[in-house]
């Protein structure tokens, strides 16, 4: 067998391995776990808000059209872990690893790249809520973006995982169906 590199023990026993991520080696059942136990923020939101709940929330904002790739936008941090934006520009080679992971969980359920420009757009204005809600306030670097009206549940993580997994079964039914048209 060929050596792949590190990996980490995923939620469903897999290995995964960070610098050769591959379609075969991503499951949903990782991703939902993980997102769902994952406080958005850097877990410094005043109360728990998982990277899960913020990812339906994104899936719900965009066309119906991009609401799959909307609700898998950060499925990476299921294996990087969720880094509060203004310190990702610092870290080295983040980016690349965040792509490569994202391509990889985009080929494993069959969306096209790159992710759509709609779903950048929702989540860097969604943020903008976020803040609001989280601790009325703006944050400094979200008032360049336009407020997107949406409302957090702040879900458990048990039931985080289990709405994005329905997110999931639904989105994947009508992805495939805008597809096939």
């Amino acid at each position: 067998m060929v050596n792949r590199g590190d990996y980490i023990h995923t939620y469903t026993g897999k290995k995964f391995y960070v610098l050769d991520p591959r379609p075969d080696d991503i499951d949903i059942r990782d991703i939902a776990h993980a997102l769902s136990n994952l406080c958005r923020f850097g877990g410094h939101s005043p109360m728990f808000y998982s990277v899960a709940e913020h990812s339906v929330l994104v899936s719900e904002a965009v066309p119906i059209k991009d609401a799959l790739w909307g609700l898998l936008h950060d499925a990476s941090e299921a294996y990087l872990c969720d880094i509060p934006r203004p310190f990702k520009q610092y870290l080295t080679n983040y980016k690349e690893l965040e792509e490569c992971i994202q391509r990889a969980i985009g080929n494993a359920f069959g969306l096209s790249w790159p992710i759509p420009d709609s779903v950048h757009f929702i989540d860097r204005n969604i943020v903008a809520a976020e803040a609001i809600q989280l601790w009325n306030d703006e944050l400094d670097w979200t008032k360049v973006y336009p407020t997107i009206n949406t409302t957090i549940l702040y879900w458990e993580p048990e039931e985080a995982e289990w709405n994005f997994l329905e997110a999931f079964k639904t989105l994947q039914g009508e992805y495939l169906a805008v597809e096939n048209r």
